[in-house]
Protein backbone atom coordinates (compact mmCIF):
# COMPACT_ATOMS: atom_id res chain seq x y z
CA UNK A 1 0.00 0.00 0.00
CA UNK A 2 1.39 3.44 -0.83
CA UNK A 3 0.39 7.07 -0.85
CA UNK A 4 1.60 9.35 -3.62
CA UNK A 5 2.19 13.02 -4.20
CA UNK A 6 3.18 15.22 -7.10
CA UNK A 7 6.32 17.34 -6.86
CA UNK A 8 6.67 20.49 -8.96
CA UNK A 9 9.19 19.03 -11.38
CA UNK A 10 8.84 15.29 -10.95
CA UNK A 11 6.18 12.78 -10.03
CA UNK A 12 7.22 10.35 -7.33
CA UNK A 13 5.49 7.35 -5.90
CA UNK A 14 6.28 7.59 -2.21
CA UNK A 15 6.40 4.10 -0.75
CA UNK A 16 5.71 4.13 2.95
CA UNK A 17 6.35 1.06 5.02
CA UNK A 18 2.78 -0.19 5.29
CA UNK A 19 1.59 -3.47 6.70
CA UNK A 20 -0.46 -5.49 4.26
CA UNK A 21 0.69 -8.94 5.25
CA UNK A 22 4.14 -8.67 3.65
CA UNK A 23 7.08 -8.99 6.01
CA UNK A 24 9.60 -8.16 3.29
CA UNK A 25 8.34 -4.58 3.21
CA UNK A 26 9.83 -4.00 6.63
CA UNK A 27 13.19 -5.67 6.17
CA UNK A 28 14.30 -4.11 2.92
CA UNK A 29 12.29 -1.25 1.53
CA UNK A 30 13.90 -0.50 -1.82
CA UNK A 31 13.24 2.22 -4.34
CA UNK A 32 11.18 0.88 -7.21
CA UNK A 33 10.54 2.52 -10.59
CA UNK A 34 11.56 5.97 -9.43
CA UNK A 35 9.92 5.53 -6.05
CA UNK A 36 11.29 7.09 -2.89
CA UNK A 37 12.03 5.73 0.54
CA UNK A 38 11.51 8.84 2.65
CA UNK A 39 13.24 7.25 5.64
CA UNK A 40 16.61 6.62 4.01
CA UNK A 41 18.84 9.68 3.74
CA UNK A 42 20.99 12.03 5.81
CA UNK A 43 20.84 15.23 7.84
CA UNK A 44 22.17 18.35 6.13
CA UNK A 45 22.95 21.67 7.79
CA UNK A 46 21.12 24.58 6.17
CA UNK A 47 21.61 27.99 7.75
CA UNK A 48 18.66 29.31 5.75
CA UNK A 49 16.34 26.68 7.18
CA UNK A 50 14.31 27.73 10.19
CA UNK A 51 11.74 25.99 12.42
CA UNK A 52 8.11 26.29 11.46
CA UNK A 53 7.26 27.76 14.87
CA UNK A 54 8.77 29.54 17.85
CA UNK A 55 8.43 27.62 21.10
CA UNK A 56 7.73 30.84 23.01
CA UNK A 57 4.68 31.54 20.83
CA UNK A 58 3.12 28.07 21.04
CA UNK A 59 0.66 27.92 23.96
CA UNK A 60 0.52 24.11 23.92
CA UNK A 61 4.17 23.12 24.27
CA UNK A 62 5.18 21.06 27.30
CA UNK A 63 7.99 22.62 29.30
CA UNK A 64 10.14 19.48 29.33
CA UNK A 65 10.60 19.87 25.56
CA UNK A 66 11.17 23.65 25.49
CA UNK A 67 14.97 23.56 25.42
CA UNK A 68 15.49 27.22 24.49
CA UNK A 69 13.32 28.41 27.37
CA UNK A 70 15.38 26.39 29.82
CA UNK A 71 18.76 27.61 28.69
CA UNK A 72 20.08 25.52 25.83
CA UNK A 73 22.92 27.75 24.56
CA UNK A 74 23.42 26.32 21.07
CA UNK A 75 20.91 26.50 18.22
CA UNK A 76 22.58 24.50 15.46
CA UNK A 77 20.13 21.63 16.02
CA UNK A 78 17.35 23.87 14.70
CA UNK A 79 18.93 24.16 11.24
CA UNK A 80 19.38 20.53 10.22
CA UNK A 81 17.01 19.24 7.56
CA UNK A 82 16.27 15.67 6.57
CA UNK A 83 17.21 14.87 2.96
CA UNK A 84 16.00 11.54 1.58
CA UNK A 85 18.49 9.95 -0.83
CA UNK A 86 16.27 9.82 -3.90
CA UNK A 87 13.70 12.61 -3.71
CA UNK A 88 12.69 15.81 -1.95
CA UNK A 89 10.63 15.74 1.21
CA UNK A 90 7.74 18.20 0.74
CA UNK A 91 7.71 21.08 3.21
CA UNK A 92 4.99 20.94 5.83
CA UNK A 93 2.04 23.18 4.98
CA UNK A 94 -0.07 23.64 8.10
CA UNK A 95 -2.83 25.59 6.37
CA UNK A 96 -3.17 22.83 3.78
CA UNK A 97 -3.19 20.20 6.53
CA UNK A 98 -6.05 21.97 8.32
CA UNK A 99 -8.04 22.31 5.10
CA UNK A 100 -7.57 18.65 4.19
CA UNK A 101 -8.61 17.46 7.63
CA UNK A 102 -11.46 19.91 8.14
CA UNK A 103 -14.09 18.41 10.42
CA UNK A 104 -11.88 15.42 11.26
CA UNK A 105 -10.54 13.86 14.45
CA UNK A 106 -6.89 12.85 14.81
CA UNK A 107 -5.56 10.92 17.79
CA UNK A 108 -2.05 10.12 19.00
CA UNK A 109 -2.07 7.06 21.24
CA UNK A 110 0.96 6.21 23.35
CA UNK A 111 3.48 7.41 25.90
CA UNK A 112 5.50 10.62 26.26
CA UNK A 113 7.03 10.13 22.81
CA UNK A 114 3.49 10.45 21.47
CA UNK A 115 3.19 13.58 23.60
CA UNK A 116 6.39 14.84 21.97
CA UNK A 117 4.98 14.36 18.45
CA UNK A 118 1.51 15.64 19.40
CA UNK A 119 3.07 18.80 20.88
CA UNK A 120 5.04 19.27 17.69
CA UNK A 121 2.04 18.91 15.37
CA UNK A 122 -0.26 21.27 17.26
CA UNK A 123 2.52 23.89 17.43
CA UNK A 124 3.08 23.54 13.67
CA UNK A 125 -0.64 23.94 13.02
CA UNK A 126 -0.94 26.87 15.41
CA UNK A 127 1.91 28.65 13.62
CA UNK A 128 0.12 28.15 10.30
CA UNK A 129 -3.15 29.56 11.66
CA UNK A 130 -2.16 31.80 14.61
CA UNK A 131 -5.45 33.71 14.59
CA UNK A 132 -7.66 30.62 14.48
CA UNK A 133 -9.89 30.07 17.49
CA UNK A 134 -8.68 27.13 19.55
CA UNK A 135 -9.76 25.27 22.65
CA UNK A 136 -7.41 23.21 24.80
CA UNK A 137 -8.50 20.52 27.24
CA UNK A 138 -5.76 18.84 29.27
CA UNK A 139 -6.82 15.61 30.92
CA UNK A 140 -5.77 12.11 31.88
CA UNK A 141 -5.72 9.98 29.84
CA UNK A 142 -7.19 12.24 27.11
CA UNK A 143 -6.08 15.74 26.16
CA UNK A 144 -7.15 17.51 22.99
CA UNK A 145 -6.88 20.74 21.05
CA UNK A 146 -9.57 21.86 18.64
CA UNK A 147 -8.90 24.33 15.84
CA UNK A 148 -12.47 25.58 15.87
CA UNK A 149 -12.38 27.50 12.59
CA UNK A 150 -11.60 24.22 10.82
CA UNK A 151 -13.34 21.71 13.08
CA UNK A 152 -10.06 19.80 13.42
CA UNK A 153 -9.45 18.14 16.78
CA UNK A 154 -6.07 16.63 17.64
CA UNK A 155 -6.27 14.24 20.59
CA UNK A 156 -3.62 12.68 22.78
CA UNK A 157 -4.51 9.45 24.56
CA UNK A 158 -1.81 8.63 27.11
CA UNK A 159 -1.09 4.94 27.58
CA UNK A 160 2.32 3.45 28.22
CA UNK A 161 1.80 -0.02 26.76
CA UNK A 162 -1.30 0.12 24.49
CA UNK A 163 -2.46 -2.96 26.41
CA UNK A 164 -4.11 -2.52 29.82
CA UNK A 165 -2.72 -2.10 33.32
CA UNK A 166 -5.49 -3.08 35.77
CA UNK A 167 -5.52 -2.50 39.52
CA UNK A 168 -6.56 -5.68 41.33
CA UNK A 169 -6.37 -6.85 44.95
CA UNK A 170 -3.02 -8.52 44.31
CA UNK A 171 -1.55 -5.40 42.69
CA UNK A 172 -1.26 -3.65 39.34
CA UNK A 173 -1.49 -6.21 36.54
CA UNK A 174 -0.01 -5.62 33.08
CA UNK A 175 -2.42 -7.63 30.92
CA UNK A 176 -0.72 -8.52 27.66
CA UNK A 177 -3.90 -9.79 26.01
CA UNK A 178 -6.35 -7.06 27.02
CA UNK A 179 -7.20 -3.66 25.48
CA UNK A 180 -10.32 -2.40 27.22
CA UNK A 181 -9.13 1.19 26.76
CA UNK A 182 -9.39 0.75 22.99
CA UNK A 183 -13.01 1.89 23.05
CA UNK A 184 -11.70 5.46 23.39
CA UNK A 185 -9.76 5.13 20.13
CA UNK A 186 -12.77 4.32 17.98
CA UNK A 187 -14.39 6.87 15.69
CA UNK A 188 -11.17 8.67 14.79
CA UNK A 189 -10.26 9.64 11.25
CA UNK A 190 -6.56 9.13 11.91
CA UNK A 191 -4.72 7.15 14.59
CA UNK A 192 -0.97 7.36 15.28
CA UNK A 193 0.18 4.70 17.77
CA UNK A 194 3.40 4.39 19.74
CA UNK A 195 4.83 2.28 22.55
CA UNK A 196 8.15 0.91 23.74
CA UNK A 197 10.10 2.98 26.28
CA UNK A 198 8.02 1.98 29.30
CA UNK A 199 8.50 -1.71 28.55
CA UNK A 200 12.13 -1.36 29.67
CA UNK A 201 11.39 0.31 33.04
CA UNK A 202 12.20 -1.60 36.21
CA UNK A 203 12.13 -0.92 39.95
CA UNK A 204 10.33 2.23 41.07
CA UNK A 205 10.02 3.42 37.48
CA UNK A 206 7.90 0.36 36.60
CA UNK A 207 4.18 1.05 36.93
CA UNK A 208 2.97 -2.57 37.25
CA UNK A 209 3.53 -5.30 39.85
CA UNK A 210 2.63 -8.46 37.94
CA UNK A 211 2.36 -9.41 34.27
CA UNK A 212 -0.39 -11.66 32.89
CA UNK A 213 -0.80 -13.45 29.59
CA UNK A 214 -3.78 -15.77 29.35
CA UNK A 215 -4.06 -17.57 32.69
CA UNK A 216 -0.35 -17.24 33.45
CA UNK A 217 0.66 -14.58 35.98
CA UNK A 218 4.30 -13.83 36.78
CA UNK A 219 6.38 -11.23 38.61
CA UNK A 220 8.33 -10.52 35.46
CA UNK A 221 8.95 -11.63 31.88
CA UNK A 222 11.60 -11.03 29.25
CA UNK A 223 10.71 -7.50 28.19
CA UNK A 224 11.08 -8.07 24.45
CA UNK A 225 8.85 -11.15 24.71
CA UNK A 226 6.28 -9.17 26.67
CA UNK A 227 6.46 -6.32 24.14
CA UNK A 228 5.91 -8.77 21.29
CA UNK A 229 2.85 -10.29 22.96
CA UNK A 230 1.40 -6.90 23.83
CA UNK A 231 1.95 -5.49 20.37
CA UNK A 232 0.39 -8.59 18.83
CA UNK A 233 -2.69 -7.95 20.97
CA UNK A 234 -2.76 -4.36 19.70
CA UNK A 235 -2.49 -5.62 16.10
CA UNK A 236 -5.46 -7.91 16.71
CA UNK A 237 -7.40 -4.90 17.99
CA UNK A 238 -6.61 -2.97 14.79
CA UNK A 239 -7.74 -5.87 12.61
CA UNK A 240 -11.00 -6.20 14.54
CA UNK A 241 -11.91 -2.55 15.03
CA UNK A 242 -10.50 -0.35 12.26
CA UNK A 243 -12.36 0.37 9.03
CA UNK A 244 -9.64 1.46 6.55
CA UNK A 245 -12.16 3.34 4.44
CA UNK A 246 -12.80 5.66 7.39
CA UNK A 247 -9.58 5.63 9.43
CA UNK A 248 -5.92 5.95 8.46
CA UNK A 249 -3.61 4.16 10.90
CA UNK A 250 0.08 4.84 11.52
CA UNK A 251 2.63 3.41 13.90
CA UNK A 252 5.14 6.01 15.04
CA UNK A 253 8.11 3.68 15.02
CA UNK A 254 10.71 3.16 17.73
CA UNK A 255 12.29 6.38 18.98
CA UNK A 256 15.89 5.77 20.11
CA UNK A 257 17.76 7.04 23.17
CA UNK A 258 21.33 8.38 23.39
CA UNK A 259 22.57 7.60 26.88
CA UNK A 260 25.48 5.42 25.72
CA UNK A 261 28.06 7.59 24.00
CA UNK A 262 30.20 4.59 23.11
CA UNK A 263 27.64 3.80 20.42
CA UNK A 264 28.92 6.76 18.38
CA UNK A 265 32.48 6.90 19.71
CA UNK A 266 32.04 9.22 22.67
CA UNK A 267 32.68 8.81 26.39
CA UNK A 268 29.69 10.98 27.25
CA UNK A 269 25.94 10.99 26.59
CA UNK A 270 23.74 13.30 24.50
CA UNK A 271 24.75 16.21 26.76
CA UNK A 272 26.79 18.73 24.81
CA UNK A 273 26.24 17.09 21.43
CA UNK A 274 25.68 19.74 18.75
CA UNK A 275 25.80 17.82 15.46
CA UNK A 276 24.07 14.75 14.03
CA UNK A 277 25.99 11.67 13.03
CA UNK A 278 27.17 12.11 9.45
CA UNK A 279 25.96 9.78 6.74
CA UNK A 280 22.91 7.55 6.67
CA UNK A 281 23.76 4.71 9.05
CA UNK A 282 24.05 4.48 12.82
CA UNK A 283 27.14 2.68 14.15
CA UNK A 284 25.10 0.08 16.03
CA UNK A 285 22.19 -2.00 14.82
CA UNK A 286 18.52 -1.08 14.91
CA UNK A 287 16.86 -1.59 18.29
CA UNK A 288 15.44 -5.08 18.79
CA UNK A 289 12.05 -3.50 19.47
CA UNK A 290 12.02 -2.09 15.91
CA UNK A 291 12.46 -5.60 14.55
CA UNK A 292 9.48 -6.77 16.61
CA UNK A 293 7.36 -3.87 15.32
CA UNK A 294 8.18 -4.86 11.74
CA UNK A 295 7.30 -8.48 12.39
CA UNK A 296 3.97 -7.71 14.04
CA UNK A 297 2.89 -5.14 11.46
CA UNK A 298 3.64 -7.57 8.63
CA UNK A 299 1.00 -9.98 9.96
CA UNK A 300 -1.91 -7.52 9.98
CA UNK A 301 -4.86 -7.79 7.64
CA UNK A 302 -5.67 -4.07 7.91
CA UNK A 303 -3.21 -1.49 6.48
CA UNK A 304 -1.00 0.24 9.03
CA UNK A 305 1.76 2.54 7.81
CA UNK A 306 4.99 2.62 9.74
CA UNK A 307 6.56 6.05 10.17
CA UNK A 308 9.99 4.46 10.26
CA UNK A 309 11.72 7.22 12.19
CA UNK A 310 14.19 4.93 13.99
CA UNK A 311 17.36 5.33 11.92
CA UNK A 312 16.90 9.01 11.08
CA UNK A 313 16.35 9.66 14.79
CA UNK A 314 19.34 7.53 15.82
CA UNK A 315 21.48 9.96 13.83
CA UNK A 316 20.23 12.91 15.93
CA UNK A 317 22.28 12.53 19.11
CA UNK A 318 22.25 16.34 19.26
CA UNK A 319 18.48 16.79 19.40
CA UNK A 320 17.60 15.79 22.99
CA UNK A 321 16.81 18.16 25.87
CA UNK A 322 19.68 16.66 27.92
CA UNK A 323 19.72 19.05 30.93
CA UNK A 324 17.78 21.83 29.22
CA UNK A 325 14.27 20.88 30.24
CA UNK A 326 12.01 21.92 33.09
CA UNK A 327 13.69 19.44 35.47
CA UNK A 328 17.36 20.39 35.52
CA UNK A 329 18.14 17.62 38.04
CA UNK A 330 17.88 14.89 35.40
CA UNK A 331 19.45 14.07 32.08
CA UNK A 332 16.97 13.52 29.25
CA UNK A 333 18.47 11.70 26.27
CA UNK A 334 15.13 10.07 25.51
CA UNK A 335 12.75 12.87 24.49
CA UNK A 336 13.40 15.57 21.90
CA UNK A 337 13.64 19.36 21.94
CA UNK A 338 10.84 21.38 20.35
CA UNK A 339 11.17 22.83 17.82
CA UNK A 340 13.25 19.91 16.66
CA UNK A 341 13.26 16.34 15.45
CA UNK A 342 9.55 15.50 15.97
CA UNK A 343 8.75 18.28 13.48
CA UNK A 344 10.42 16.09 10.85
CA UNK A 345 8.33 13.13 12.00
CA UNK A 346 5.24 15.24 11.32
CA UNK A 347 6.66 16.40 8.00
CA UNK A 348 6.93 12.72 7.04
CA UNK A 349 3.37 12.14 8.25
CA UNK A 350 2.21 15.04 6.09
CA UNK A 351 4.04 13.59 3.06
CA UNK A 352 2.19 10.33 3.63
CA UNK A 353 -1.18 12.04 3.79
CA UNK A 354 -0.87 14.23 0.70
Amino acid sequence: MGFKYEALSNIFIVFLVCAVGNAELFDNVSDVAGGCNLFRGQWLYDSSSHPLYDSSSCPFINSEFDCLKYGRPDKLYLNYTWKPDSCTLPRFDGADFLRRWKGKKIMFVGDSLSLNQWNSLVCMLHAAAPKANTSFVRGNPISYITFQDYGVTVFLYTTHYLVDVVQEARGRILKLDSIRQGNAWKGMDMLIFNTWHWWTHTGKAQDWDLVQYGSTIAKDMNRLEAFSKGLTTWGRWVDQNVDPSKTKVFFQGISPTHYKGQEWGSRSTCLGEQEPIKGSTYPTRRPAAAVIVSKVLSTLRKPVCLLDVTTLSQLRKDAHPSKYGRDHSGLDCSHWCLPGLPDTWNQLLYAALI
